[in-house]
């Protein structure tokens, strides 16, 4: 009789256990036993989840192993997760261009701008981009005589790193039909005793762009595909890209209904009055991989330019007060309509007068809205008398990096009174509650990393300076991880679909090779991403890594 009991108990946890397994949900990946930041409302950590259909469906413990089967299970072994990383003011389509110019970032003085075109002066058009004269000797804009000298009949194109100003030759001139008589109202072109230097700020450097911007359908595709490359290496699901063209956004979308490109893109209109109407006509895009809401201004130039508009003149130009490149009569009539249009603006802002200007004209045009989010990209040099004009309405969206780059010279732009407006993240984020992180890539480099630890140690890669530079406004590693995925997802008004590791949300997700959050810090610009996925689909992996 026991034996025949103890048979019918074994029958029994067989039927249960049968049960249970056919209950067991299939799901189309598993991953456990990892160290997962969730970057969730309360921060919290798990070790594993479920995705299906492109979307985390659990996230917990390693029970899901118990709740889930899969043919696709990862053992994270303790590997650290976190959301997909984005960047909330990048260049992408810019970057991928950059990939078939001359690159000239680093380069320390003038000559070695000459070696490095000498060794690609093969092509009808000579470009290269990455020009500093603030890293040179001689800190001061280079002249056309020599690439004129050396390069009498082929044009050359060199865009200095921030993007606002080209040095070209007279051969490019000619052809843009650029001589002392051309005027900007919202830029310069740079003469020196009567005669063309070559230099053109912001302004005058569309009409070499009109001159020289042919670019074939197939290397737009080629440059967005490359850029795709560089970031999903560098962990990155989703980019701001801030300023596109219709034809750019459009070729986007095509390729992603192809399911050519992948990336996510946030694309900020470019502010043509072509581009602006085409799709406040038509009205915003969203998909799941595009996002078009939202209008690209550039309200000043650089500081390193001296481009940027300042309320007192620059401190090493004290005739100088930089320019606008959008008239405030302009700026005023574009936020009103955009107003109206539920778009959101997003204004280039670097210098402490163009600031002042969008809080006010901001501020106005969005008194009743509920919840518009518009943004002041970069809000570099803030009068400490504006930090209160920033709000739930009016957000920050600054680069990390740019603090670290130029703090070798800002202070020499501004002085020491405005500097302590400079770069004041923690001051921002105090008073919008939010704060996007981007790098403004290719100006700085693509590395989100560099990226965190600009904003957490307020040091360059070389650990300078000691203690960090004007440390008091560096953010915490929990507000910087949340600027690089959720607040960044919050600027964009996608803070429900990604930017965390949570039930329902997009499944992109990074493996790091250290615990970004408790290495020493100074160990954090070195991590490297080991896997990236975009629904929970591998689309990079390190081969150096297991």
């Amino acid at each position: 009789m026991k034996k025949l009991i103890k048979f019918y108990d074994i029958l029994l946890i067989l039927a249960v256990t049968i049960f249970f397994q056919s209950c067991t949900k299939t799901v189309d990946l598993i991953a456990h036993n990892g160290n997962i930041y969730t970057v969730d409302e309360n921060f919290s950590k798990a070790s594993a989840f479920a995705v299906e259909n492109g979307k985390f469906i659990d996230v917990g413990s390693d029970d899901i192993l118990s709740k889930y089967k899969s043919d696709n299970i990862i053992n994270l072994n303790g590997s650290t997760v976190l959301p997909g990383l984005i960047d909330a003011h990048c260049h992408f389509y810019g970057l991928g261009l950059n990939q078939s110019v001359i690159d000239l970032t680093g380069t320390k003085s003038f000559s070695e701008i000459i070696d490095k075109i000498s060794n690609d002066d093969k092509k009808s058009v000579i470009r290269g981009r990455g020009w500093d004269q603030n890293d040179w000797t001689i800190k001061k804009f280079p002249n056309k005589t020599k690439l004129d000298l050396l390069y009498p009949e082929t044009p050359i194109i060199l865009e200095r790193i921030d993007g606002h100003a080209y040095l070209v030759n007279q051969k490019a001139l000619d052809v843009a039909k650029i001589d002392v008589n051309t005027k900007s109202k919202n830029g310069t072109v740079v003469i020196e005793n009567g005669k063309l230097t070559g230099v053109l700020i912001d302004g005058p450097m569309s009409l070499i762009d009109k001159a020289f911007g042919n670019i074939s359908n197939q290397e737009k595709i080629d440059a967005l595909l490359s850029a795709q490359d560089i970031c999903f290496k560098h962990g990155l699901t989703t980019v701001d890209d801030a300023g596109l063209s219709k034809e750019v956004i459009l070729l986007i979308d095509s390729l992603q209904k192809k399911n050519k490109l992948k990336m996510r893109v946030y694309a900020m209109i470019s502010n043509s009055t072509e581009d602006v109407n085409y799709f406040l006509d038509k009205g915003p895009i969203k998909t799941s991989l595009l996002n078009v809401r939202s209008v690209k201004v550039y309200g000043d130039g650089a500081l390193g330019s001296r481009g940027a508009t300042l309320k007192e003149p620059y401190s090493d130009d004290k005739h100088n007060y930089g320019k606008l490149v959008t008239d405030i009569q302009s700026v005023k009539e574009l936020a009103k309509r955009l107003s109206n249009e539920n778009f959101q603006m997003n204004t280039h802002a670097i210098g402490d007068s163009t600031i002042n200007i969008l809080l006010n004209e901001y501020s106005k045009v969005l008194e009743n809205k509920k919840d518009p989010r518009w943004r002041i990209e970069h809000s570099q040099i803030v009068d400490l008398n504006d930090i209160n004009g920033y709000s739930k309405k009016i957000l920050p969206s600054v680069q990390p990096t740019h603090a670290t780059s130029d703090m070798y010279w800002a202070e020499d732009r501004v002085g020491p009174k405005r500097i302590k407006g400079a770069y004041a993240y923690k001051d921002l984020l105090e008073r919008s509650k939010v704060i996007g992180l981007g790098t403004d890539f290719p100006v700085e480099k693509v590395n989100p990393f560099h990226t965190f630890y600009a904003a957490t140690a307020r040091k360059d890669l070389d650990n300078y300076p000691e203690g960090g530079f004007e440390f008091s406004n560096a953010l915490s590693r929990e507000e910087t991880l949340k600027g690089m995925t959720i607040w960044a997802a919050y600027l964009n008004f996608e803070e429900n679909e990604k930017g965390s590791i949570e039930k329902n949300k997009f499944a992109d997700f990074i493996v790091i090779d250290r615990d970004l959050m408790n290495v020493d810090l100074d160990l954090t610009p070195n991590t490297k991403v080991l896997k990236t996925y975009l629904s929970g689909d591998l689309v990079y992996s390190n081969t150096n890594s297991n």
